[in-house]
């Protein structure tokens, strides 16, 4: 028996060729390129199938016929027992004239193709999206009753099926899949959609709050979801059988789960907190379509929506597939199926799986350097306090991706060893020496490089000054509080203020400001620093609403405590968890990657909460923590605490792990 494939070296495609695999006969696979060969080589090897089984032919979708040569096909004609079809776009945020293109002139060509070749039986695999958004049961005889096509995704999968359905020469079977995902049982994937899409969000809420904080979501509709394991298990079966020409599979869940279930599910899998109140959308199908239409297209409504969207990399179509109207009757096809043994596995049984293989193979976090590299690619990075502690880590860091860096700093040698070690490190390294306190200096800085470098790209204003110092001890210190506004607000204000107009010229730009944990929990001692670091993330804040819709992002990195020359005065912060530099650096990177507003530790977060829903709580707490802990010994008496003070000193600081004390 042979088959000729389309999409072999696809997804869906790959789990078919190894169930077929199983089975006697030679398979045909249309390659567009030796990239491609290749493939489908590497995926034959996989298989243990010999090269004779397995036969690449070059052509092309988007060619009529597929470009098949006719002589490389002669002795193919009448020899093809199946074709079956599967390449096609599966992209909801793909542009209209490439589905157009793929998924209906390519179905058009691989319907000539299969009549030059007089196949047995023209195998097309649809989708659940050809029925488009329609209310109510969608049965497997129904298709002319398709409705709100509107999507192009939705479209081009209809016109495909239609295509096959209204031509006469060939005999034609019909596979609709629903949302498919990885494999059940390994959670084998490649494409990241559909459920995919809301991973990363999950992953975030994962990190920034703890599993037990409730949320608020929507019920939505009823999602399809599938494995690819039982899609392709299903179709083996069906190619196989007997009588079967001219019908429509689905090949779908009997009992899908609403939109917000599916979302827990995975929450519950990635440890995440769980929408613990979902409301159900539709009850706002009461008010009229027109009026919710027109409310949708409001300008302001649509654009604060599409910003969202694109914040958190959703395609506009996600929000209509959220509340899916659609059920899909598949008795037809499970009664064949069941006969079998096969049957759909319920999402709940397999979705930690899906998770598990997401987060180990297919989170693009995974590859942090190369994600980093790819985006910093031709951009100017500018680093102030770069000649040791965070500054330099990062530096050090950026360095492998051979990006142009700035180094910035006050004291000119270190600057230069600081400066030799990022370009030893891959680097095009540029060094500049400046008191950013100095108003001229400053600007004298930054005209030398936007001459000699056209701008900045990204911004890290990470120079800083700390002062360990309680208030009653600073009552007569005022130039403390003058010392740490002059850098940690003044002097990166002013770098920020000289950058921004080559980024508004580009529209686009990047600046990172580090500041403090202190500045969420509210640190006794630390009434100047955290001043000064709260004014800079005060202005970014507001600068960052300005500049949204230009390409400009501001993130705020509130810093835990790093082990730096900064913090070496106070002793006891020598047996107390600290981050490195190097992993301090890590979370600079992890900004210039992702460009969020703000980083910063689940304590971090835990003590902003804390201090907005029970302030006086968290006062008590933070007093407690001032009472605990000594002043430093330049204003204290100098003596080290008696050993049950101190041991009781380091519990509750490895219990606040990160926190100014």
């Amino acid at each position: 028996m042979n088959y000729f494939l389309t999409g072999a070296t696809g997804f869906i495609g790959r789990f078919l060729l190894a169930r077929l695999a199983q089975r006697e006969g030679t398979f045909y696979c249309l390659v567009r390129n030796g990239k491609a060969a290749d493939k489908l080589a590497e995926i034959g090897n996989k298989l243990g199938l010999d090269p004779e089984r397995l036969v690449p032919i070059q052509g092309d979708l988007l060619k009529p016929e597929l470009g098949l040569e006719a002589e490389a096909i002669a002795p193919l004609k009448g020899q093809i027992q199946h074709f079956v079809h599967l390449a096609a776009i599966y992209d909801l945020a793909a542009s209209a004239d490439r589905q157009v293109a793929a998924n209906v002139e390519g179905t058009h060509h691989a319907l000539a193709a299969a009549r030059m070749l007089q196949v047995g039986c023209f195998h097309h695999v649809s989708s659940i999206a050809a029925a488009g958004l329609y209310r109510g049961s969608f049965s497997e005889t129904m298709f002319e009753e398709a409705e709100q096509l509107e999507n192009p995704y939705f479209l081009t999968k209809h016109l495909a099926e239609k295509a096959v359905r209204d031509q006469t020469e060939l005999n034609y079977r019909i596979y609709r899949p629903g949302i498919v995902i990885g494999d059940s049982k390994t959670g084998e994937a490649e494409r990241v959609d559909g459920p995919y899409m809301v991973f990363k969000l999950l992953q975030k809420l994962r990190d920034n709050l703890p599993k037990w904080v409730p949320l608020l979501g929507p019920e939505g509709g009823r999602l399809n979801i599938v494995p690819v394991d039982f899609v392709t298990e299903a179709m083996d079966h069906l190619l196989h059988q007997p009588e079967l020409d001219g019908r429509c599979f689905h090949l779908t869940d009997p009992n899908p789960l609403r939109a917000g279930e599916v979302i827990n599910l995975f929450a519950e899998a990635a440890h995440a907190p769980q929408m613990a109140l979902r409301v159900n959308t539709r009850l706002f199908d009461v008010i009229p379509r027109h009026m919710v239409q027109m409310a949708l297209n409001y300008p302001p409504v649509k654009r604060i929506g599409t910003a969202v969207l694109q914040e958190y990399g959703l395609p506009e179509a996600a929000l209509k597939l959220l509340n899916y109207p659609t059920r899909f009757d598949c008795r037809e096809t499970q009664a064949i199926l069941s006969q079998a043994g096969i049957h759909c596995p319920s999402l709940r049984s397999y979705a930690p799986t899906i998770w598990d293989y997401w987060e180990r193979h297919l989170d693009p976090d995974l590859d942090l350097n190369q994600c980093l590299c790819d985006k910093l690619a031709g951009k100017t990075v500018m680093i102030t306090g770069a000649s040791s502690g965070i500054g330099l880590a990062t530096a050090l860091k950026l360095a492998r991706c051979g990006t142009k860096i700035l180094l910035v700093a006050r004291d000119h040698e270190p600057l230069l060893e600081a400066t030799e070690q990022a370009r030893e490190a891959g680097a095009e390294a540029h060094c500049y020496t400046a008191d950013l306190t100095d108003e001229a200096e400053v600007e004298a800085m930054l005209a030398q490089v936007h001459e000699e470098h056209g701008g900045v790209d990204v911004l890290i204003n990470n120079a800083g000054r700390s002062i360990r110092r309680s208030v009653t001890d600073a009552k007569d210190r005022f130039h403390d509080f003058e010392r740490t506004m002059a850098i940690n607000y003044f002097g990166a204000l002013r770098l920020i203020l000289g950058v921004l107009g080559k980024m508004e010229q580009r529209r686009a730009g990047h600046i990172i400001n580090i500041s403090s944990i202190g500045v969420l929990t509210n640190a006794p001692r630390f009434s100047a620093y955290v001043a000064s670091k709260s004014a800079l993330d005060a202005f970014s804040r507001c600068a960052a609403s300005e500049y949204s819709d230009v390409g400009i992002r501001f993130t705020t990195i509130n810093m835990p405590l790093v082990n730096t020359p900064m913090i070496a005065p106070t002793k006891i912060y020598q047996e107390v968890p600290t981050l490195t530099p190097d992993q301090a650096a890590d979370m600079v990177l992890k900004a210039v990657l992702h460009q969020p507003k703000r980083v910063a530790t689940r304590l971090g977060i835990f003590g902003a909460v804390l201090h907005a829903m029970t302030p006086k709580f968290a006062e008590i707490i933070m007093n407690a923590s001032y009472r605990m802990f000594p002043d430093s010994a330049s204003k204290g008496d100098g003596q080290a605490p008696a050993l049950s003070k101190r041991q009781e000193q380091i519990s509750f600081a490895a219990l606040m792990r990160g926190i100014y004390f």
